[in-house]
């Protein structure tokens, strides 16, 4: 099972910071353009397409040291729940988009579900060995 944990971690965080890089770098601009059709513009455009990059890179470097993994897992689903539920008010046509950026969320929101779990279960076996030996 490891494997598939360490896997799940890493391609999670490549999602993460590929998609902050993206946002802040490569084409900021879409950003700009969705938040536009909800009248954000300006300083306060630029907070929420720059402090999301940032904040998605900061998720994907945490997911890599594995610190507070649960922890980590919960800031993720807030995240990814908070992006889903503004991007629906902003335009909810983004759920039938060929592509599926807002539907793509959801297989992403198990396989964190699954990493909380499996962390959850990894520390109750990691507390009981160490039980067991002292």
């Amino acid at each position: 099972m490891k494997p598939i944990f360490d896997m799940a971690c890493y391609s999670l965080a490549l999602v993460w910071i590929f998609t902050g890089l993206t946002s802040i770098f490569f084409a900021p601009e879409v950003g700009f353009e969705i938040l536009a059709r909800a009248q954000i513009t300006g300083v306060l455009a630029q907070i929420a397409v720059y402090g999301g990059g940032v904040l998605d890179i900061v998720l994907g470097g945490w997911l890599i040291t594995r610190y507070a993994l649960g922890f980590c897992c919960l800031v993720q689903i807030v995240t990814i729940c908070t992006y889903s539920i503004l991007l629906t008010f902003i335009d909810a046509s983004f759920w039938l988009h060929p592509f599926g950026p807002v539907t793509k969320n959801l297989p992403i929101l198990v396989l964190i579900a699954w990493l909380y779990q499996a962390d959850k279960e990894a520390q109750i076996v990691e507390q009981k060995r160490k039980g067991t030996h002292q």
